[in-house]
């Protein structure tokens, strides 16, 4: 048995299942693991494997409650949740053709059952990767998920690799149907936590990698890396994260100049590699280079030589064998640990290959343990979805795509599919990254509908006329980049506490709408809404503006509750679809009354580490309460408890509302010894009577208006203490109706009609006292009087009408 290192080591004991949880005769084996979660196996020889696999690590759970009814020849296996039936050492049989089988599990309470060999054609899938000009539902770029209309989703397991004690790949050498059934009616949720108790949990991705990625397949140097990160740095936008494609490493050999395999810096490109790793570090940003072993090891590396003393060989160049633990041995210490040695903080992982994807699990496997060895580091590596366990190894890239519209309305359809199969950490091209056309207001979409998704990678192809920098657009394009990425920077505690509910709790950062809204799962119009964490719902613009309106013209579904948007304020009754308009600057990103959003305030822009100074949002309507995460962000040392919990609650009445920020779980010195707050309260007038305390001790605070906000500034507040913040007042919140009149008036103004119409059609739309279908009747009148205006006008002011009535 080949010893990789103790970072590889596999608990087998997890693998075996609780024996008070199995039923078997001479070929079957039946091992309830939840109530929704049952294995299935069946072995001619009566040999059964105990041992973990690629995907299942971990079948020792707590024995759920069951019933077993021994019928003679059959057995009936029941749960809350599903009804088994088996015919006793017969074959697992079925067909589509034909329903009745050998074995059969009925869903409790609605006439559907899964039996062996069933087609499971109401499951709805999830991405392996994105190809351009292929259909979404394209089998060779999806793969079945756990979510189904059905309630149940099957995973075949039977032809997967073992993993040993020290962590080596080994091939089944007992042929046996291996097969686990999820059983879960609606309660999706808890499928997918058993799913991640079978397979392990999702990792915890490093900090960093929430804010802002520059990825360009370009070829820098030192002085072209320099330029760049001055760039974004006089213009004033964030960015956390810059990864190096394939050039940076020397690629030259004999007549093939273009190697993908390679390990050595290019000299003639960066003079001192570790310097210029501590030069990126120094300002505040994570560098992440291109690898790709498939091709080899070749005599261009520095550690070639090295290389060969251990790795025999006939040819000069030695291969890659991700399978022989010996060349993988080789692999990680003798060409990736000297770049760990320069601080490079991950590694992307450019190969895909769907006839080798076992390859690409393992290898994704072996590179995310071996950051686990010695250096303390949080793990993360980037590359294709090798669809096994995809959790487990964040980040994925969805691959090259187009530069299009139809990329970008591919993209949250994408990433909400992703949940499916328990996925969150999906990274796109922003912006597209080849062929197309460049457009500002496509540029503008993509950076807004980046902000927020899992992870914003902006990137492109080589080319001079690709234009992913936002300094290199008019100015209304960089002003709108600038406030979005700058808004993602701002968002990462909000974002790095949901990544934590997912890695600890296992709930998604990105839920799709039809969850809790199945009927809307194929509605092209409201299909592609998520959920972005706990607070937040994304009604993502996919489209062009209007060129009358000079407006996106948006329908949008808001469930139950009253939501406001996050940007504008506006005001919005849920379970209900909507009609509304957004400029270019504007975006349909929403919260419910009561949401707490905590933001950063840092004063070095790339910063993405736990900040001094804290905005925290509030929206008024409802009583809420949020528990901020916070840990840092880059080592292991979360997992021995250094972490801090501190729990934001909101205590709401019309006039009377009070705010309580104190510590509930963790340990001392994770954040900042004192912290300055900025707490917003939205759409909220002035408030004449603030207090807040420290404990019971009464201290000072600041106070401003902002628009339509009011904001109390508290300096110095102790990290370990509790605040109380109380606020009273009449009529302290702004009405909804007032923000909405403003937006008609602005939309009216811009149109190029006669002063005298916009002031009868303003005045006709606002009108409170005519219904709405007296209303319709004289808009119409206005549009066919004389010296009338385009009758494309009066289909416009129908539309604002809607808006209008949907608000009040």
């Amino acid at each position: 048995m080949y010893d990789l290192g103790n970072q590889f080591v596999l608990d087998l004991t997890k693998a075996k299942a609780n024996p008070a949880s199995v039923v078997k005769g001479e070929k079957y084996r039946f091992t309830i693991l939840t109530e929704r979660l049952i294995r299935l196996q069946y072995s001619e020889n009566g040999v059964f494997e105990d041992s973990p696999t690629e995907l299942v690590w971990c079948r020792n759970f707590p024995k759920p409650r069951f019933n077993v009814i021994d019928k003679g020849s059959n057995i009936v296996i029941e749960t809350s949740y599903f009804s088994l039936s088996y015919v006793k050492e017969a074959p697992f049989t079925g067909s589509v053709m034909n329903k009745s089988s050998n074995l059969r599990i009925d869903l409790l309470s609605v006439d559907r059952a899964w039996y062996y060999g069933h087609p499971e054609a109401k499951n709805y899938g999830a991405p392996v990767f994105q190809k351009n000009g292929v259909a979404l539902d394209d089998p060779e770029y999806n793969m079945k998920g756990l979510y189904s209309l059905d309630g149940f989703a099957s995973i075949d397991d039977s032809n997967s690799n073992l993993l040993n004690a020290r962590g080596n790949c080994v091939a089944r050498s007992n042929k046996e149907i291996d097969v686990y059934v999820f059983m879960y009616s609606k309660d999706f949720s808890a499928a997918l936590k058993d799913y991640y108790q079978l397979t392990g949990y999702p990792a915890l991705i490093p900090r960093y990698a929430l804010g802002n990625w520059w990825s360009r397949n370009d070829t820098y140097d030192d002085e072209k890396l320099d330029n760049l990160i001055e760039n974004f740095d006089n213009h004033h936008i964030p960015i956390s994260v810059l990864m190096l494609d394939k050039d940076w490493h020397i690629r030259a050999y004999e007549n093939n100049k273009h190697l993908k395999t390679g390990f050595t810096f290019n000299g003639d490109l960066f003079r001192n590699p570790s310097d210029l790793v501590k030069k990126i570090h120094s300002r505040g940003i994570r560098l992440g280079v291109n690898i790709n072993p498939v091709e080899g090891f070749y005599p261009i590396d520095s550690y070639y030589k090295e290389a060969k003393k251990y790795l025999e060989t006939n040819t000069e160049v030695i291969p890659f064998n991700v399978y022989d633990p010996k060349t993988l041995d080789v692999y990680l210490k003798i060409f990736i640990h000297p770049l760990d040695n320069y601080g490079i903080d991950f590694f992307w992982l450019d190969w895909y290959d769907k006839t080798r994807v076992n390859e690409l699990t393992l290898l994704k496997h072996y590179h995310f343990y071996d950051m686990m060895r010695n250096f303390k580091r949080r793990p993360m590596i980037y590359g294709y979805n090798s669809r096994v366990a995809a959790h487990r190894y964040p980040v994925l890239y969805a691959g090259k795509s187009v530069v299009s519209w139809q990329t970008l309305a591919n993209i949250p359809f994408f990433n909400s599919r992703a949940a499916n199969i328990g996925v969150s950490w999906w990274s796109h091209d922003i912006g597209g990254y080849f062929n197309g056309c460049e457009d500002n207001e496509l540029y503008e979409r993509y950076i807004q509908l980046g902000t927020f998704s899992p992870i914003l990678k902006l990137s492109a192809d080589e080319g001079r006329f690709y234009k992913r920098e936002p300094w290199r657009w008019d100015i209304r394009t960089y002003a709108i980049a600038r406030e979005f990425l700058t808004l993602r920077h701002r968002l990462v505690p909000y974002i790095y506490a949901e990544a934590y509910n997912y890695h600890k709790y296992g709930i998604p950062v990105i839920q799709p709408v039809y969850y809790n809204f199945p009927e809307l799962i194929d509605d092209d119009l409201y299909k592609n809404e998520y959920y972005f964490g706990s607070q937040i719902f994304v009604c993502p613009i996919v489209t062009k503006k209007d060129p009358v309106m000079n407006r996106v013209i948006h329908k949008f579904f808001l469930p139950e509750g009253t939501w406001y948007n996050l940007l504008t304020g506006k005001k919005y009754l849920g379970k209900k679809k909507h009609l509304s308009f957004f400029r270019n600057e504007e975006y349909p990103v929403y919260v419910k009354s009561g949401a707490i959003i905590p933001m950063a305030l840092h004063a070095n822009i790339n910063e993405t580490t736990v900040p001094k100074n804290m905005e925290i949002q509030i929206f008024p309507g409802a009583s809420n309460s949020y528990n901020l995460y916070e840990d840092d962000g880059v080592s292991d040392l979360y997992l021995q408890g250094y972490s801090l919990i501190t729990k934001i609650e909101y205590n709401y009445l019309p006039n009377n509302y009070t705010v309580i920020i104190r510590p509930v779980e963790g340990k001392t010195g994770i954040v900042p010894e004192k912290r300055n707050y900025f707490i917003r309260f939205k759409n909220t007038k002035k408030s004449e009577d603030v207090q807040a305390f420290i404990k019971s001790s009464k201290i000072e605070c600041n106070t401003r208006v902002d628009g339509s906000d009011f904001v109390v500034e508290i300096k110095d507040v102790p990290t370990t203490e509790q605040l109380t913040l109380n606020c009273k007042g009449k009529d302290i919140e702004i009405d909804a109706i007032r923000i909405v009149l403003e937006d008609i008036e602005e939309i009216i103004s811009d149109l190029p009609i006669l002063t005298d119409q916009k002031d009868a059609v303003y005045n006709l739309l606002t009108d409170t006292t005519m219904k709405k279908d007296k209303k319709r009747i004289e808009l119409h009148k206005l549009g066919k009087a004389k010296n009338a205006y385009d009758k494309k006008y009066t289909q416009l002011f129908l539309q604002l009408l809607e808006y209008i009535d949907q608000i009040q």
